[in-house]
């Protein structure tokens, strides 16, 4: 059981990092590695499909999960997902940018 709990943790933490540092897109890669990261170590461990697979898919949300709560908990919120999705300027926008020189 040390080893799920330990994949967790470090699917936890790449989720979180990843939160940090890059956008949610990056989540369409970094996913499938933490999937196989954790299929070859739980293979390697000598567990059996039908009680690796559910850790595997545990690591995926927490992954995911730490992502969210990092998105959320970002100096850069106001920045978030829907900014990027929709192209609309958020909050922060300047309003008075016709008085600037040129």
């Amino acid at each position: 059981m040390t080893i799920a709990s330990t994949l967790l943790l470090i699917s936890t933490l790449v989720g979180l990092a990843t939160s940090l540092y890059f956008r949610v897109w990056t989540l369409m890669l970094v996913s499938p590695l933490i999937a196989v990261f954790t299929a070859i170590v739980l293979q390697s461990d000598g567990f059996a499909f039908a009680t690796g697979a559910p850790i595997v898919v545990a690591c995926l949300a927490f992954s995911q999960l730490a992502y969210l709560v990092g998105a959320l908990l970002s100096a850069e919120a106001d920045g978030s997902v829907v900014e990027e999705i929709d192209g609309v300027p958020g909050g922060h926008r300047e309003h008075q940018i016709r008085r600037q020189k040129k």
